[in-house]
Formats: structure tokens, sequence, C-alpha cells
């Protein structure tokens, strides 16, 4: 594979680019090269992506789980913020599982624990601070909303 400066082709995005391919001189027929505007090129492969089964399931489960909110009729943005106040309440609430899960691992030596549970009440502290920002547009956003829509963007973050 090639290089350029440590960085190969395939980690730089770049397609590898197709020498002309001639075929080889045939001497039994007595058929000569072909002129070089004649040369077949090989085919490029293209990227091949498969996506698993699970990575489909999470993505239909992931649909669902906010089909609450699409069909809300709310705009664009609200939904985006809804969205994400969501998402970052569910990863608090998986961060905190994993706390409760350390506290409770006695396989841990009390350093161990102690640097993981650091660790991750760090990470709750910043998922939190995001779900503050996060909680902050949707109230700057909803007021631009009729009573109607803020009522059902403050249901549907309630939920």
């Amino acid at each position: 594979m090639s290089s350029l400066g440590g960085v190969t082709l395939s980690q730089s995005g770049m397609l590898p680019v197709s020498e002309p391919v001639t075929p080889p001189r045939n001497a039994a027929s007595g058929t000569k090269d072909p002129a070089p505007d004649e040369a077949v090129t090989a085919p490029v492969e293209g990227v091949r992506v498969t996506i698993s089964g699970a990575a489909m399931k999470a993505a239909r489960e992931q649909k669902s789980q906010n089909s609450d909110i699409e069909e809300s009729g709310l705009p664009d943005q609200t939904q985006k913020i809804l969205k994400m106040i969501r998402e970052i309440k569910k990863q608090i609430a998986e961060k905190q599982a994993q706390l409760q899960q350390v506290m409770t691992n006695s396989r841990l030596s009390p350093d161990q624990a102690r640097a993981q549970v650091a660790g991750l009440q760090t990470q709750i502290a910043s998922l939190t601070a995001a779900l503050m920002t996060a909680t902050a547009s949707l109230a700057k956003a909803m007021k631009d909303l009729s009573a109607d829509d803020a009522l059902k963007a403050a249901s549907l973050v309630a939920r």
C-alpha cells in the first residue's frame, strides 16, 4: 500500500489510481500491443459497507424511541433539542448504572474503585452540564412556540 508521510492511502480517504493494463502480446495470433489510447483499464473496486443485524435493530429502536417527537409537529430545531435531551438522559442513566456496578464490585482494589468512581462522576457531571445547556436551549425555543406546542414540548421532555 502506498503511503504519504506515514499515512496510507486507505487512512487518507484517497482512492488508489489504477494504471492502464495492456493485454499481453499474443505471438501465435500475430497481434501487437494496442495503442496507448486503446489501453484497457482494470476496474477499481469501490467501498463495500455491510451493516449488521444488530446495528439495523438499534437504528429501528432509536427511530421508534423518538417517533413521538417526530410526529409532534414541532419545529425541527425543537425536535432536535428534545432528541438531544433524551440521548443525554439515557447516557446519564448508563453512567449511573456503571457507577453502581463499580461501587458493588468487590474484586476491585479500593484504589481502582476510587479511580473508576472518580472518572464516572466526572463523566456524569459533564453530561449533567450538557443536559442543563440543552434544557436552557429548549426553554429559549419554547418562548417562540404557541401555548399548545410549548405544552407538547414540555410533555415530550418529561418522558
